[in-house]
Order: C-alpha cells, then structure tokens, then sequence
C-alpha cells in the first residue's frame, strides 16, 4: 500500500470517526433532554402527592398492621 493510499484511508476513517461522534453527541443532547424532563415531571408528581397527603392523611395511618 502506498503512501498516498495509507494517507487517504486515514482521512476516509477520520471523516466516519468524526460522523460517528456526532451522532452519538446527538443521541446524549436528546437524551438530556429526555432525562430534564423527566426529572421536572417527577419533582410535579411527588409535589402532587404531598398536597395529597396534606389534604387527606397519610393512607398507611389507616392501614392494618404487617401482621394481619
């Protein structure tokens, strides 16, 4: 293999290289994004849910014991 086609392989591997990380640096921007919201959402449902208990009591105040 020549020097010239050692050199252009490389440039053809450096050039998938780089398309391959970006789009990897793609798919972890959206799972980012992904993983924000979520945790917006799960900071809306606990909030909710301690409203709930304020309102209506704990449900394990009610509950039987283990043993029954």
């Amino acid at each position: 293999m020549s020097l010239e086609q050692r050199v252009t392989e490389l440039e053809s591997r450096l050039a998938f290289q780089d398309d391959t990380i970006q789009a990897l640096n793609d798919v972890l921007v959206e799972q980012q994004r992904v993983v924000e919201r979520l945790q917006l959402q799960m900071a809306a449902v606990l909030k909710r849910q301690e409203e709930m208990v304020g309102q209506f009591g704990s449900f394990e105040e009610d509950a039987p014991p283990p043993h029954y």
